[in-house]
């Protein structure tokens, strides 16, 4: 997907939402990643980090909100839980050995990765539904994959795949901040296009 700014420069607003997007973003995949080595080690504060993962959901929903409105950021922040919650079944089954609970909870999370996929496709048309399931696959199959190395004492794969993940990560932060940019260029000091979402608010 082209960013909205290839080729100029941002304007301040731009820059500021781009680095919030990324900050949030990023802190899904660094949180998911304590969960990780807390579950693989059994650590004591699984707990109070599956409570940290669980705000940044809700801080991704926030963010929208200015843009889409209260119901929308609430759907996504909704949305979100259940991919952090559906993520922790996968990891516990891999942990488990339990390879017929790890096939039904990948197969939910994939199922929520395309709830959340045609959501954003229908309040940003710059969100298109196929690409939004693309990229959300893949941050599935490196989470996965990060998973299922650490618990299997690969580390040197196990960081290999966290590098994939927050590069990743940062280009579909980006892929936010761009859509929402386009949708609403008026908030960013840019010229307002004729192509709009019934949708936005």
């Amino acid at each position: 997907m082209a960013a909205t700014t290839v080729g100029e420069m941002l304007t301040r607003a731009e820059l500021d939402l781009r680095l919030m997007m990324r900050k949030l973003w990023e802190d899904h995949v660094i949180w998911a990643r304590c969960y990780i080595v807390s579950l693989a080690a059994e650590l004591k504060d699984s707990k109070v980090t599956a409570q940290r993962i669980r705000r940044n959901q809700e801080d991704i929903g926030n963010v929208i909100k200015p843009f889409f409105g209260e119901a929308a950021g609430n759907e996504l922040s909704k949305l979100l839980l259940e991919h952090i919650t559906g993520g922790a079944t996968v990891m516990k089954a891999a942990k488990a050995g339990n390879a017929a609970l790890m096939e039904e909870a990948e197969r939910s999370w994939y199922a929520n990765a395309d709830q959340i996929a045609t959501f954003l496709s229908s309040i940003n048309p710059y969100w298109p539904e196929k690409e939004m399931q693309d990229m959300l696959y893949e941050h599935l199959h490196l989470s996965k994959n990060e998973a299922v190395e650490r618990l299997g004492g690969d580390y040197a794969g196990d960081i290999a795949r966290f590098d994939e993940a927050v590069s990743q990560i940062i280009e579909i932060s980006d892929i936010f901040s761009d859509g929402i940019v386009r949708q609403f260029p008026e908030h960013f000091g840019r010229q307002a296009t004729t192509r709009t979402n019934k949708n936005a608010h």
